[in-house]
């Protein structure tokens, strides 16, 4: 602060000289159009996905085509066989079955695979170029938002032009591979039943045999897994382990399933997770050296579909067996490499398992197991040159248990008209399994220890707490999560839910969602998650003792986070990339954050939008921060009330900020936490935020030391100049910088003041 006042005068001094600077460099950061009609559209694509698809046997996305490539099966056709073809390489010798073959998982069970100038398939392949990287599977490719590990190809058609011509994987000229073609009479043929041509020029052309090859690679799709016979409905479909597994899956205790989520098991982002680089070999950069910074050692998230039959594992394939990729994760990654925790995706983070739980989340991955679709490979081409033989499996995964099948059980739930009765000694799993819709799970009041798998629709868990005697969902700090689930229209109330290591309740891809009266101490990362959701109410609820979030609601649209009290957290309430938001009438103390309104990186959702926090009492947020190093959250400052990272159109009233120590309300954009240079894949700046008639007092008066190293001081308001649109209309505040503009002010002092305290943050920031 005193850095500031001493060059107030030299502001005023070149004041004038500023009006007339043009637009600059200054300017960068004034922020965009919050309301632009892009970021409606992926509103309304994104979040009406979710509505479409609100449980656990959800659709799959629509496949990417390219609409000058209409599918035939005549098309196909002639795909496969050029697929299989070594014609399309420089010495007829290798076919893209080589690298991606159907026995192999469509890969070649190779770490690093081998392209030209060798002889053999899979692990048995000697005397070639080896290439950079692992072949990734063509298993469901059509569903992938890029190609490649890097993402360097839009769609299969653009892939495929890329291996062929590459000269250390196939090494053909594309113009001799056409001459090559045309003097085949039955390719001619195929060509000419294909792709019909009405200028009467050949149809065998470059760019016809990538649409070939794409159309065919659009049939290899997985979608009958055992897994996908439980979504389904069946749930014998899945072994007890697996089921087990699947719970860990979904737990915020592994997080694989933000990264591999359903139905495709992929993302169209891409992660930074840390794999290790090969010895003696030139580091592999990934999606940087396609986009540039931001994205080093970022690589496309990859199905876990079929998984089991691709090992070794990442992109340089790395990891021989799922056990040691969860060897990798569980040590928090990369960070275990060398790899500094801001480099890393914020969701990789260290946990433990058990020997039991590293069991049956293996177990699980081998239930997304589907080779139903997988094709025959042809007895010839019209080459006639040889094509791959049939091959056994090489993935060190295939050698595993034999798999427990559960058998049908008798569940003696109680029933009275739409009401399952649980006490005390029985299974809440049990009267969930048995519901149908409209029906209430009843639970009577009493001590459970379990993990409740919440896969249906139009049902209610209710505690039958009399006098106030809620039942307790208790994990004894052993179970990971209270529940985790997916479905629509889904009530839980009235529960004490304690000492669990991961999370509370979790609920994903879910529609119409409430949480009332539920109370949730001690549950890990943290308490309530709804997550990809349509329709959130968060009402009544309390949250103490976690190290993320108390409330966390993301990636989700039409929220309400009413009347509940959260304590003793690293934050209170946290809103992640969501639109419309009402957080209103809650109690929030004691955390080292108070509310968050987020808009982050790398998320499925890109957009936080319409966000209105009203009447909260927000006061005494002093907690010291223990957020696990390298979160997101473990940068917020102790003594922090409210904070808004690059989220627009936030509105603030009616609030009371008393005594936090760091500030009341801030509004910042992401640079502050991931630095000038970061490459973003949303807008970095908070815009058309709008702060008004709160009451502070006694805010910033021991700033943490987070914030005096930033060379700030405490106050009630901090602004970090980023964002041209937004306003505060306050009276009797302190802020930073000490002129904030409101709703009054034209757009030429908004301007030139904005210019001024941009300078000021280049020059001393």
């Amino acid at each position: 602060m005193k850095k500031i006042l001493i060059i107030i005068l030299f502001v005023i001094s070149v004041y004038l000289l500023f009006l007339i600077i043009p637009v600059s460099s200054l300017d960068k950061n004034m922020g965009g159009n919050y309301n632009n009609p892009a970021q409606h559209a992926f509103i309304n694509e994104f979040f009406g996905t979710i509505v479409s698809s609100a449980n656990l046997n959800r659709a799959f996305p629509a496949m990417q085509k390219r609409v000058n490539n209409p599918i035939t099966s005549k098309k196909e056709k002639l795909g496969e066989l050029l697929y299989f073809d070594p014609l399309l390489s420089g010495d007829n010798n290798i076919s893209c079955a080589h690298c991606h073959h159907p026995d192999l998982g469509f890969t070649d069970n190779r770490a690093l695979s081998m392209g030209h100038g060798g002889s053999g398939v899979g692990q048995n392949r000697t005397g070639g170029t080896v290439l950079r990287r692992g072949s990734p599977t063509i298993w469901n490719s059509g569903y992938n938002h890029k190609q490649f590990w890097d993402g360097r190809a839009d769609d299969l058609e653009h892939q495929a032009s890329f291996p062929i011509q590459d000269k250390k994987e196939m090494a053909q000229d594309k113009d001799e591979l056409i001459k090559e073609l045309i003097i085949i009479p039955e390719y001619v043929q195929l060509f000419n039943e294909a792709f019909e041509s009405h200028d009467k020029t050949s149809p065998v052309t470059f760019e016809n045999v990538t649409f070939a090859i794409a159309a065919f690679e659009r049939t290899i799709t997985a979608n009958n897994t055992r897994f996908d016979q439980y979504s389904r409905g069946n749930h014998l479909a899945l072994s007890k382990s697996e089921r087990k597994g699947l719970n860990l899956f979904r737990s915020l205790k592994t997080r694989c399933f933000e990264c591999h989520n359903f139905p495709t098991f992929n993302n169209p982002d891409f992660k930074a997770i840390g794999v290790p680089h090969i010895e003696n070999k030139e580091p592999d950069l990934g999606r940087a050296e396609i986009v540039g910074k931001g994205y080093e050692n970022a690589f496309k998230v990859p199905t876990l579909r079929n998984i089991v039959l691709t090992a070794p594992y990442m992109h340089n394939g790395i990891f021989k067996t799922l056990d040691e990729v969860i060897d990798f994760y569980a040590g928090g990654g990369g960070r275990a490499h060398g790899f500094k925790g801001s480099e890393l995706d914020d969701k990789i983070r260290k946990f433990e398992l058990s020997h039991e739980e590293r069991k049956d989340l293996v177990a699980f991955m081998h239930a997304l197991t589907d080779e139903s679709n997988k094709p025959t490979i042809p007895d010839r081409v019209p080459s006639s040159l040889s094509v791959v033989p049939s091959l056994d499996n090489q993935s060190l995964e295939m050698v595993g248990e034999k798999i427990e099948y559960l058998e049908p059980e008798q569940i003696n739930i109680n029933k009275v008209g739409k009401k399952l009765i649980v006490n005390a000694g029985q299974s809440i799993q049990d009267g969930i399994d048995i519901a149908e819709d409209g029906d209430t799970v009843l639970v009577k009041s009493g001590e459970y220890f379990e993990t409740l798998m919440i896969d249906k629709s139009n049902i209610t868990i209710m505690g039958d707490g009399k006098n106030g005697d809620l039942p307790v969902l208790n994990g004894k700090n052993i179970l990971p999560d209270a529940g985790v689930g997916t479905g629509s229209n889904i009530e839980i109330n009235g529960f004490i839910i304690k000492d669990y290591t991961a999370n509370g309740l979790m609920l994903n891809r879910s529609s119409e969602v409430t949480f009332r009266n539920v109370h949730c101490k001690n549950t890990g990362l943290y308490g309530l998650y709804p997550v990809e959701c349509v329709g959130v109410l968060v009402e009544d609820c309390s949250v103490t003792g976690i190290s993320d979030a108390g409330i966390y609601v993301g990636q989700s649209k039409d929220i309400v986070v009413s009347n509940n009290v959260t304590y003793g957290n690293v934050t209170g309430i946290e809103i992640e990339n969501s639109v419309n938001v009402l957080v209103e009438n809650n109690e929030v103390y004691d955390n080292a954050g108070g509310i968050l309104v987020f808009l982050l990186p790398n998320n499925p959702s890109k957009v936080s939008l319409n966000c209105r926090i009203k009447n909260n009492y927000i006061y005494e947020n002093n907690h010291v921060n223990f957020g696990e190093p390298g979160s997101i959250v473990s940068n917020v400052p102790q003594g922090t009330g409210l904070m808004i990272m690059a989220g627009d159109s936030v509105e603030v009233t009616g609030n009371r900020f008393h005594d936090n120590q760091s500030f009341g309300a801030s509004v910042i954009g992401l640079d502050l936490f991931f630095g000038k240079n970061f490459s973003y894949d949303v807008d970095p700046i908070p815009d058309a935020c709008w702060l008004h008639d709160n009451d502070y007092r006694n805010n910033g008066y021991n700033p943490a030391k987070i914030v005096i190293e930033s060379g700030l001081d405490g106050a009630d308001l901090l602004w970090d100049v980023t964002g041209y649109n937004n306003n505060w209309d306050e009276e009797n505040v302190t802020s930073i910088p000490p002129t904030l503009p409101n709703s009054d002010w034209s757009w030429f002092y908004r301007k030139t003041n904005y210019r001024i305290w941009r300078l000021i943050f280049n020059i001393f920031g």
